[in-house]
């Protein structure tokens, strides 16, 4: 059977973002300054992020927030992005399961991670920014950060995590063709990384350690703000133009979810494909499940904590109300660098405490060998990270398959994994292994 792809007319695009904090009965518990402990105000944020983006962050009154226009005109050029019916992939499991994924991989830089960083250097340029700098894991959101800040005329600086940044040479080339400046992390250049070079000369790095040197670098540089492509509340609110969009897209299709999967990492994709689905099992009943897919590796939603955190490894951040392995948790070297962050975003961690969502954790030759699968059944090489949804996916298929119910899933291909061909290459020539946390 033919591949069915929907798309949206442009009249049909968001012009809102959707702001789940709103609709929740249990708000997020606030963020708390570090040094008094009390709640958080968001001009408590100023130094660090563009206001508006800070007023966004924290708010639970709004249920629905505009797109400006300039953020908009940067979405035409490759929104709607496709809902496709994975008949390739249904045939190959032999599933009564109707399996749709969301194809955030067809966008300029390849991943859904330009959805908020349009936004977010859009508000830092209106802002009189010059300047931005961020973290990246895999180079996700740092390609699409510098490609965002080449746009509106900003300077980017990347702190890529070291082992990363060894990994996926590719990502780092992107990078710096849109002109933004990629340093490894833990590097030499800042406070934070000076001292965690110090104790630990051969440290690899992670997220955690990459936001403090990112956030270090926009207190000490004039005309420099932070940006981040995940963990925190705006970050999923941009985002959810999937969601948004999906619900349209399924409507298209004549069918709708009764789960909706995504990969997890800080919760950016996990949020934008979720929340507007989420808002109608909150508000109207119904019983569609949301699956979180984390690595085993680094299993913060299935293994961690509730409890307040700091959101980088140095504590420079505010403390987070979230499920954590701690802020100086050292993750295994996986391939799927983008998910391996030691924390939860605020509003995905309330959600999972209350029930409306659930989360697998994924071994890593499991994700590789779903991702072949899938690419082989539907032409798409997915993003390590990506291949999480599509095990946690697969998994649900062949459940469907063993009782003979006909549900409908609905998963989130957050990117694609052409610069991530190395680690293909070593899963398929055995060499990659599981890394298993056990607390």
């Amino acid at each position: 059977m033919k591949q069915k792809r929907f798309f949206l007319q442009e009249k049909e695009l968001p012009t809102q973002w959707y702001n789940i904090q709103a609709d929740m009965v249990n708000k997020p518990m606030p963020l708390l300054n570090p040094a008094t402990r009390e709640p958080l105000k968001a001009e408590d944020l100023y130094p660090i992020f563009a206001e508006e983006l800070c007023r966004q962050e924290l708010d639970q009154t709004h249920s629905y927030i505009d797109i400006p226009e300039p953020v908009q005109e940067m979405y035409r050029y490759y929104r709607s992005t496709p809902l496709v019916r994975a008949y390739g992939l249904e045939k190959a499991l032999d599933t009564p399961a109707h399996i749709y994924f969301k194809n955030e991989s067809v966008s300029p830089v390849g991943s859904h991670k330009l959805n908020s960083a349009i936004a977010q250097a859009y508000y830092c340029k209106q802002e009189g920014v010059t300047n931005v700098t961020t973290e990246t894991g895999a180079g996700q959101w740092g390609t699409a950060l510098s490609y965002a800040a080449k746009v509106f005329g900003l300077e980017a600086a990347v702190y890529q995590v070291k082992i990363s940044y060894e990994q996926k040479p590719y990502r780092r080339s992107m990078m710096q063709v849109f002109g933004a400046q990629v340093t490894p992390s833990p590097s030499m250049s800042t406070r934070a990384g000076k001292d965690i070079l110090t104790a630990n000369p051969n440290y690899q790095g992670s997220l955690g350690t990459a936001i403090s040197e990112a956030v270090e670098l926009a207190r000490m540089t004039p005309g420099c703000k932070y940006t981040l492509g995940s963990v925190m509340s705006h970050v999923s609110l941009h985002q959810t133009v999937i969601g948004l969009e999906a619900e349209k897209q399924m409507e298209m299709a004549g069918e709708y979810p009764d789960v909706v999967i995504a990969c997890f990492g800080g919760g950016s994709n996990f949020g934008g494909i979720a929340f507007p689905f989420m808002k109608h099992k909150m508000l109207e009943g119904k019983k569609t499940r949301f699956i979180a897919a984390e690595p085993a590796s680094c299993p913060k939603l299935t293994k961690g904590k509730f409890e307040y955190d700091f959101g980088d490894e140095t504590g420079y951040t505010p403390l987070l109300p979230m499920f954590t392995l701690g802020h100086k948790f050292s993750p295994a070297n996986i391939h799927a660098g983008g998910l391996r962050y030691h924390g939860a975003g605020v509003i995905v961690s309330q959600l999972l405490k209350d029930g409306y969502m659930e989360a697998v954790d994924i071994e890593q030759l499991d994700s590789f060998r779903a991702g072949c699968l899938f690419a082989r059944s539907e032409g798409i090489v997915p993003a390590p990270e990506s291949c999480h949804a599509i095990a946690a996916t697969i998994d649900e298929a062949l459940k469907c398959k063993e009782s003979g119910e006909s549900k409908v899933l609905l998963f989130n291909l957050s990117g694609h994994g052409l610069m991530d061909m190395s680690a293909y290459d070593q899963y398929l020539a055995g060499n990659l292994s599981n890394y298993t946390y056990n607390g």
